[in-house]
């Protein structure tokens, strides 16, 4: 395969990534002010999106694991996408925190697993050349812009109990774009044993992966409160979807280039400068959310802290965990990066909003990518890098 040919279910991906982020670009960013509209405090919503990543520990793993063993990678996200959007019904009939915390439980089981199952396919049909990879998760920045857009702008004229109708609207297209996929032909290699525990406990894969821990943690201010903060300030819908869709954009812009960004740089000026960058965003919105300018700069920033972290992790991934450990490779980012540091960061932060208040939320979060950038270091020294 030339290094500038498309994957032959290129197209597919494409459509899935549009869906599902799409998805991402309604339920996180709004899922919180539907929360609020239902009387639930803020430390509560804040546990309650920390609900959301912390089935990002179970979900990915106990569907990579079904998806590596069955070797039916297509069939799993497939049943994923059905069973998210069944259950994404049972929001409607929400009352109390304790309802909604099982719900969350329940929804996000299904939906945390869909990211991670679609790019182990990808990448299995990619089989390492990952030249067009940008090009086609940028479909998925797409979606996410579009519908954060126009969803600010409905639920501003029509009202905030109108996200789960559109939440479950996009699940049932997620559901029908995953029928088009199906699994590439696995070539072995080897049939040498592997374990996902023997690559994890090389100290520069956990070095790595307690850096994302703490990357994710960081985020974790943004997921959780970012639409809460910028409403308490006087944000209205339509500035705060802009505002999520300005960041996604950014990101965009970075998936187009990342080709040619990654053969000039290499992986690790980019990592490196990706979590210095949050260090620098998460400080810019603690200290200066109340200027537009100040938070139109935080979210370009958005094109390093996730668009140019997420690349260079997957890259980073696949080298380290390739064949029958796809799948359970990707699994195991998401959980310690959006599963244990998004909880573990957004139950610590929601304490954080309660004594301190929202923009200290932000000066820990700037803390915290410190120390992801730290971890890095050390993994790229054991590395010989």
């Amino acid at each position: 395969m030339k290094s500038s040919s498309w994957p032959e279910q290129a197209i597919s991906f494409g459509f899935f990534f549009f869906c599902y982020y799409s998805f991402v670009g309604v339920f996180p960013p709004y899922v919180s002010l539907f929360f609020a509209h239902k009387g639930i405090g803020a430390v509560e919503i804040g546990v309650l999106m920390s609900i959301m990543q912390g089935m990002r520990i179970i979900g990915p793993n106990l569907w990579g694991w079904a998806a590596d063993v069955t070797q039916k990678r297509s069939r799993v996200l497939q049943l994923t996408a059905v069973f998210a959007f069944l259950t994404f019904f049972s929001l409607f009939f929400g009352a109390t925190f304790f309802q909604f915390a099982l719900i969350m439980v329940v929804i996000n089981l299904f939906t945390s697993a869909q990211g991670p199952l679609s790019d182990a396919i990808m990448l299995s049909e990619m089989r390492g050349n990952l030249t067009r990879y940008g090009q086609m998760r940028l479909w998925g920045s797409v979606g996410y812009i579009v519908m954060t857009s126009a969803v600010g702008l409905f639920l501003d004229r029509y009202g905030i109990e109108w996200m789960p109708w559109i939440g479950a609207m996009i699940l049932a297209l997620v559901f029908i774009v995953s029928m088009r996929i199906h699994d590439t032909a696995v070539i072995h290699v080897s049939r040498e044993k592997t374990s996902v525990w023997r690559v994890l406990r090389r100290k520069e894969v956990a070095a790595f992966m307690v850096s994302a821990f703490f990357m994710l943690a960081s985020h974790s201010g943004l997921y959780a409160f970012y639409s809460l903060y910028l409403a308490r300030l006087g944000y209205s819908n339509v500035t705060i979807g802009l505002m999520w869709a300005f960041g996604a954009a950014a990101e965009i812009a970075f998936f187009i280039y990342q080709s040619p960004i990654f053969q000039r740089f290499g992986i690790k000026p980019v990592m490196l400068l990706s979590l210095f960058l949050a260090f620098v965003r998460f400080l810019l919105i603690g200290v200066g959310a109340e200027s537009l300018i100040i938070l139109l700069v935080a979210q370009l920033l958005h094109a390093a802290t996730f668009g140019a972290h997420h690349s260079a992790s997957i890259i980073t991934m696949q080298r380290w965990f390739a064949g029958p450990l796809q799948a359970r490779g990707q699994a195991a980012f998401i959980s310690v990066s959006y599963g244990i540091g998004g909880t573990l960061g957004g139950l610590f932060l929601s304490l954080i909003w309660g004594q301190l208040g929202p923009e200290a939320v932000y000066l820990f979060a700037s803390g915290f990518a410190l120390l992801a950038l730290g971890a890095a270091v050390l993994s790229y020294r054991w590395q010989n890098l």
